[in-house]
C-alpha cells in the first residue's frame, strides 16, 4: 500500500505557474503508474495528466497539453506536475493517484490540493 501526499497548490495570477508535489510512502513509488487529476465543486473528477512508471511515457488531456507537464523522480519518490501559463478554469482541487498497472483502476489517492488561478 501507498500513501500519497500533495503540496504546492496555492493562488496564482492568470498567467502564472505552479509546481505540484506527489510525495509517496509505504512503498517505493517506481511500483506505480501515477496520474493527476483536478475535481472543481459540482463537477466529476477529471484527468489531468499521467506518466508510466519509468516515466518514459507521459499523458496529457487537451485543455493542458502545451502547458503543463508531468515528471517523476523515483529516486525521492515524488511526481511533480508544472502547470505555466495558468488560466482561471484552471482552478480546481488537483489530487495524485497511483495504480500497480494500467489495467487497473487508480487505487490510492492522496488527499488533494487547492489551485486558484485569478483573472
Amino acid at each position: 500500500q501507498v500513501q500519497l501526499v500533495e503540496s504546492g497548490g496555492g493562488r496564482v495570477q492568470a498567467g502564472g505557474s505552479l509546481r505540484l508535489s506527489c510525495a509517496a510512502s509505504g512503498r517505493t513509488l517506481s511500483s506505480y503508474h501515477m496520474g493527476w487529476f483536478r475535481q472543481t465543486t459540482g463537477k466529476e473528477r477529471e484527468f489531468v495528466a499521467s506518466i508510466s512508471r519509468s516515466g518514459v511515457s507521459t499523458y496529457y488531456a487537451d485543455s493542458v497539453k502545451g502547458r503543463f507537464t508531468i515528471s517523476r523522480d523515483n529516486a525521492k519518490n515524488t511526481v511533480y506536475l508544472q502547470m505555466n501559463s495558468l488560466k482561471p478554469e484552471d482552478t480546481a482541487v488537483y489530487y495524485c493517484a497511483a495504480r500497480a498497472t494500467v489495467a487497473r483502476d487508480y487505487d490510492y489517492w492522496g488527499q488533494g490540493t487547492q489551485v486558484t488561478v485569478s483573472s
